[in-house]
């Protein structure tokens, strides 16, 4: 039926961010490492299955890990898990200790870090997998002539249990009555090298009530209250001990007469494990953000998009519903990222930025303070540039990151932190030579630059030269504030947090990188503010910085902001912002002339701007390399661009490379495989709808004082009577402003709606939401 279909749409996606900080006064471990020498490292588990891994910490029993992680949560777990291990060499890794938290429990935690004692890792505890049941309580009438119940328990199958030493595991199923005076057990058949086993097994088991039809007088009394059915996993060893794999118990009472329970069970720990002292094993410091959501059909968030996109048509932009979503949610970090991929998705992003981007202009005073603080408009700008530059990133900065952190030379140049044996002049050479590598590298990399960025750089730089006109800095300093300072120099300060390196740099190679971040941020800026040196605090930076030509920099810098900040957009016919990118003298060959001699080949001055390829006779000198490399970098951004290509030319009737007699044939060489600069970005649309309903929601008594503030407006026009309400939200037209929340607030309650006759989609105990059993 359409409503089964309908229902069939919805998905259950799950994701987990968050930190491994770190852990202090770790406890010792079996085994022969020393607590002196403890080398340490972190793990992540879904149930049992590990899904990150920190690097190893080296002799500490307080390491600082500071490894942030997020993932998509592909499955329904039960349980978060983080293990400490001990780093051996000639044996298997030594746990330490663990926090496990349950599913159910991760909402206590979100957003906040907080310090977890660690736990002993008890094999008993290291369960994972769930276990179909069928079960039905029956009444019969004994050979005595009494009434009584007997049980039967159908094992169906299993899903997901662990591996044993990376193996398939050999399982079976014990099933048993437990009482007060009583506990019978039965055995299913081992089934062979698997993790999803299939039983079809069936077991009964009598219950003997109070009453009997031949005699008034009462027989053995059991209390149905107190049975229980209790399920264990386990794998077969053959000579050795078998290993325990998890359980699960099931009360009698809640099986009805001639009613046939059947449901999915969680596998739980035995005993839930044993705990150990709080202060025994040490702690761990995490920050984790758990999100379920619950993303209905497409046609569910269609009202709530129309009106999310149409935000940058809105006069004025403070009435519209992404800037109001970013006006009520401003105290949360994860709040923008939807919206941004949302209104990236659908080519809305420029024109919406551009306009909070003038919003802030109004009502920024001074220049040199451009761009600096945490608002709507930096923070979209901030995500936009992660999305969309993550390959920028790659290309221009991870092969000399890589470098960096993998020669290993040392760099302190602050006299205070030097440690014995360093050489500060070796130290400043070296770092030199990295800023160097660094600073050329994102200099030389505006070809690269994604042309959405590009467009929104031609666009802050438009707006700030029109609110400041008397600045001749304001241009350059309203792009350098981003693509510097919170985009590169950012990156190189924490290439983990960028993709660009698997872990978190050591405390070494951290301070590196945090030198290096340094001096970018103040190179960016000397192209921006004329920046002198005389504003360095730190001596040792003053003294450094004299190494470094500053109307060379200054030169290096304004070019690069120069070519990403003018592109021209399809929607733009301005000549004037066209950049020069090369122009030189190149040796033209004459097409069709032969036999080749010194008439084939003339001199032509070609230059090569960002809108076009162009020639003429002129003087000069240039490199070939050069003119190929540029054009190539140009080429890159070609949506259009062929997947192969002829590497000789075409004479006498036939490709010189692979003697094709066309001069249409398709190339015999592919081209450089790289990355369009114009992403396609892969976004789910209607999973962003639905965290951004959520965080709508999680905030509806702000969205209503909002509301109550501009109905209190639009109808008293004398001095506001409650200015501390209305000073934490931005309304510049309050009749629009309502008008748009009412129609948030129309489109909430709908969504709302949707939600709530959808709620018994996933019925308890189905195999995607399996009910979690009692354990012993």
């Amino acid at each position: 039926t359409m409503a089964e279909d309908d229902d069939a749409k919805i998905r259950i996606l799950q994701s987990l961010r968050g930190k491994i900080c770190e852990a202090k006064n770790l406890g010792s471990v079996s085994g022969p490492n020393r607590q002196r020498d403890l080398c340490t490292f972190c793990t992540i588990s879904l149930d049992q299955e590990e899904v990150f891994r920190t690097k190893v910490f080296d002799k500490s029993v307080c390491p600082f890990y500071g490894e942030d992680f997020y993932f998509e949560i592909p499955r329904p777990f039960q349980c978060l898990s983080f293990y400490v291990y001990a780093k051996s060499v000639f044996q298997r890794d030594l746990p330490v200790g663990k926090v496990s938290i349950r599913k159910d429990d991760l909402c206590k935690y979100s957003g906040k870090e907080n310090w977890f004692s660690l736990q002993t890792v008890d094999p008993n505890s290291e369960v994972q997998g769930k276990v179909h049941l069928e079960m039905r309580l029956s009444e019969v009438i004994t050979e005595n002539g009494s009434t009584g119940q007997h049980i039967s328990v159908r094992i169906i199958e299993c899903k997901e249990l662990p591996l044993i030493s990376g193996q398939n595991c050999d399982p079976y199923a014990t099933v048993s009555l437990v009482g007060p005076a009583r506990s019978d057990q039965k055995k299913t058949k081992v089934k062979k090298k698997t993790s999803n086993p299939h039983f079809e097994e069936t077991f009964f088991f009598e219950v003997t009530r109070s009453y009997s039809r031949r005699t008034q007088f009462n027989v053995e009394e059991e209390d149905i209250e107190k049975l229980e059915i209790k399920v264990d996993l386990w794998n077969n060893e053959n000579l050795a001990q078998d290993v325990f794999l998890g359980e699960t118990r099931v009360p009698v009472k809640i099986l009805q007469s001639d009613h046939i329970h059947k449901a999915w069970y969680l596998l739980q720990p035995k005993g839930n494990g044993n705990k150990s002292k709080s202060d025994d094993l040490g702690s761990l410091r995490l920050k984790l953000t758990y999100i379920e959501d619950t993303v209905l059909p497409s046609a569910c968030y269609t009202p709530l998009c129309t009106l999310l996109l149409k935000s940058p048509d809105v006069k004025p932009i403070s009435a519209s519903a992404a800037h109001i979503l970013g006006d009520i949610c401003r105290e949360r970090y994860e709040v923008v990222l939807p919206m941004v991929r949302l209104l990236l998705h659908n080519n809305r992003f420029v024109p919406f930025v551009s306009a909070v981007a003038a919003l802030e202009l109004d009502n920024t005073q001074e220049a040199n303070t451009i761009f600096r603080g945490n608002s709507l408009a930096t923070r979209c700008i901030d995500d936009m540039m992660k999305i969309v530059g993550k390959n920028y990133l790659s290309v221009t900065l991870k092969p000399v990151i890589d470098e960096i952190c993998e020669s290993n030379k040392t760099c302190e140049i602050d006299p205070i932190k030097l440690k014995e044996g360093d050489n500060v002049e070796v130290n400043k050479e070296n770092l030199q030579g990295y800023v160097q590598k660094v600073f050329s590298s994102i200099t030389q990399s505006s070809s690269n630059c994604p042309p959405l960025m590009c467009d929104v750089f031609r666009s802050l730089r438009h707006l700030a030269c029109k609110r400041f006109p008397g600045d001749p800095h304001v241009q350059y300093s309203a792009v350098s504030s981003f693509v510097f300072l919170r985009f590169f120099a950012v990156a190189v300060l924490s290439p983990h947090s960028f993709q660009l390196r698997s872990h978190h740099p050591d405390p070494e190679i951290s301070r590196t990188l945090t030198l290096i971040s340094k001096t970018i941020q103040t190179l960016g800026s000397w192209g921006s503010l004329s920046k002198k040196l005389s504003s360095f605090k730190e001596t040792y930076m003053y003294d450094f910085f004299k190494s470094f030509q500053e109307e060379k920099c200054i030169e290096k810098v304004k070019k690069f902001l120069d070519e990403i900040s003018s592109n021209v957009s399809k929607e733009s016919s301005g000549l004037e912002d066209a950049v020069v990118l090369k122009e030189g003298e190149v040796q033209k060959r004459a097409q069709g002339r032969k036999p080749p001699g010194m008439k084939t080949f003339k001199k032509r001055w070609l230059r090569l701007t960002n809108r076009e390829l162009s020639y003429h006779k002129h003087k000069g000198e240039t490199s070939l390399l050069e003119w190929l490399e540029v054009l190539s970098q140009v080429s890159r951004c070609n949506e259009g661009r062929l997947a192969t290509f002829h590497p000789s030319n075409y004479t006498s009737g036939a490709w010189q490379c692979c003697q094709s007699l066309s001069s249409n044939a398709p190339g015999c060489k592919p081209c450089t495989t790289t990355m369009l600069a114009n992403l396609q970005l892969d976004i789910d649309c209607d999973r962003e709808a639905e965290r951004i309903f959520s965080l709508l929601s999680a905030n509806d008594t702000k969205l209503q004082s909002m509301e109550d503030a501009c109905a209190s407006l639009a109808v008293y026009q004398g001095p506001q009577r409650e200015p501390e309400e209305y000073s934490k939200f931005t309304i510049q037209e309050p009749k629009e402003t309502f008008h748009t929340l009412k129609q948030l607030r129309n489109i909430m309650e709908e969504l709302q709606r949707q939600h709530n006759s959808r709620n018994d989609v996933r019925q308890y105990g189905s195999l995607d939401n399996p009910i979690v059993g009692k354990t012993s």
